[in-house]
């Protein structure tokens, strides 16, 4: 309860400070100086609308537009929020003088540049998906070597729309992969725009079978309408299941979303006539990756953290977790955690990226 008291009361507050201090700084009359911090309140308060879902029964322009401004605002907030820390600061050691950030011109402009920049290249680096490739080889029998291709939160919705998911499908099949494996969050927060835009489709044009677990916004979004979805994309879905592909065992966690998931280890004991094969565990959520280790999986694949999407956030993440992106090892059991193909609200990646994973597998 306290953490989600600090989640609303921090923006909260951070509005308070970065609209005081656009008060003192631009040079304009009162009453534009008013309509500005009216802009940002309303933009801020936009982001309300999209989470609780108000949004889906306006017109889809009006919808998408809200949920680019809403979701945009809090990332705009973090950084002038640190930008006027960075000021203040600097004012108090005397290494910026208070004129700087009094009615200043020149501030207005430099900082006005710096994140029209730092969000336009944000943008640009969202667009441009990295391609990670991952070699791992197995003394457990393989009939031949294989390719797999790894995903994790898409969130198709509003704002990653069917345009978007066609380019991805492209390149997942580029890959000539033998299997997909998706992580979790296909959907963002609504089944609205996928349902309006057929994206099942899309991603039926897949051209390998596909298996993925569930995250958190598939709950978000309505678990029986996200689970009737994979159905119709084509996608099976493991939930607290294993399956057997080839030579591979494919396990399945639903999302810690809910609590009454099974644990691994149940998992693991109703699968225990495959535990010869390599194993790979979908898990959407990278917590307690000591359970994938004590129950001797070869390869977890998670995805949920996107690693902050923006700096600094994605430091606050390498301190609340094992690992929070890239390649990890516990004994013998390998992990990787993916920062995502897609992205949740505002499309920018500063300091981190989006990907999507290849992996060639191989016995020894």
């Amino acid at each position: 309860m306290m953490a989600m008291i600090l989640f609303m009361l921090l923006p909260i507050l951070g509005l308070a400070y970065a609209a005081w201090h656009v008060w003192t700084l631009v040079p304009l009359p009162a009453g534009w100086r008013v309509g500005l911090i009216v802009l940002g309140v309303l933009s801020f308060l936009a982001l309300f609308l999209v989470v609780s879902r108000t949004i889906d029964g306006w017109p889809m322009w009006l919808a998408r537009l809200t949920y680019d401004v809403g979701c945009t605002s809090i990332f705009v907030l973090l950084y002038l929020v640190m930008t006027f820390l960075l000021l203040d600061l600097g004012r108090l050691v005397h290494l910026v003088p208070a004129r700087a950030l009094h009615h200043n011109v020149y501030t207005t402009i430099a900082i006005t540049i710096g994140l029209f920049v730092l969000f336009f290249l944000g943008n640009v680096h969202y667009y441009h998906k990295a391609r990670k490739e991952l070699s791992f080889t197995t003394e457990k029998q393989l009939s031949r070597p294989l390719r797999l291709v790894m995903m994790s939160d898409l969130h198709l919705g509003y704002h990653n729309p069917r345009r978007e998911l066609s380019r991805w499908v492209d390149m997942l099949n580029r890959e000539k992969p033998d299997l997909v494996l998706i992580a979790g969050d296909i959907i963002d927060m609504s089944m609205r725009p996928l349902a309006d835009e057929h994206m099942a489709e899309e991603l039926r044009r897949i051209e390998a079978p596909v298996y993925a677990c569930l995250g958190n916004h598939e709950y978000y979004s309505g678990e029986p309408k996200a689970q009737q979805f994979y159905e119709e994309a084509g996608i099976r879905l493991l939930r607290d299941s294993a399956a057997v592909v080839g030579d591979l065992c494919i396990v399945g966690r639903d999302d810690r979303t809910n609590p009454h998931r099974k644990s691994l280890h149940q998992i693991m004991e109703e699968a225990s006539g495959q535990r010869s094969l390599f194993t790979i565990l979908l898990d959407h959520q990278p917590y307690h990756l000591e359970e994938a280790e004590r129950e001797g999986i070869d390869l977890q694949l998670s995805g949920h953290t996107h690693y902050g999407q923006v700096w600094p956030i994605s430091w606050i993440e390498d301190a609340m977790y094992e690992c929070a992106y890239g390649s990890h090892r516990r004994g013998n059991t390998h992990y990787y955690v993916s920062s995502g193909i897609g992205i949740w609200g505002g499309k920018y990646r500063i300091g981190t990226r989006s990907e999507y994973v290849v992996c060639r597998l191989s016995d020894k």
